[in-house]
């Protein structure tokens, strides 16, 4: 892979939003065809690196459950920048838990500290507030390699 070249957060936004109506797919990841939480993601990474960090293995909508572990959050720190929940903002991957002491299984890319970007199964992609239902999930932060303002 190619070292990451420095993007911009407004850049990375317009990349998540270009998904926006793209429809739901079980672990897909073409913009304006299908796609899931994590294939916008890898979309907007490919949109902005060229190509795939890594290429995830066949999962299955319980992938986390069955595994017993944080893959997701692992994929993460060995890709992105961890960065506070405090300290987050337009341009980074919000990572959140559905429930206390499941795995972390939905990814999306937030807009602004109170909005963001994600695909969820039954609907196309779609830009949501950060509400608080949301905001009490967050397991994890991450910014894209060198990203700048």
């Amino acid at each position: 892979m190619s070292e990451p070249r420095p993007v911009t957060r407004a850049h990375v936004i317009a990349c998540a939003r270009a998904w926006i109506g793209t429809p739901y797919h079980h672990q897909a990841s073409a913009r304006g065809f299908g796609t899931d939480c994590l294939g916008l993601v890898r979309g907007v990474w490919r949109e902005l690196y060229g190509e795939d960090a890594e290429r995830p293995p066949a999962y299955s909508r319980d992938w986390a459950e069955a595994r017993g572990d944080e893959p997701l959050l692992a994929a993460a720190a060995r890709h992105l920048r961890p960065v506070p929940t405090t300290d987050r903002a337009g341009g980074d991957v919000v990572i959140f838990r559905y429930r206390a002491h499941w795995p972390a299984k939905h990814v999306g890319i937030l807009t602004n500290v109170d909005q963001f970007v994600h695909a969820v199964e039954g609907a196309p992609v779609a830009e949501i507030d950060l509400a608080p239902w949301w905001q009490r999930r967050i397991a994890g932060v991450f910014a894209f390699p060198e990203v700048r303002d």
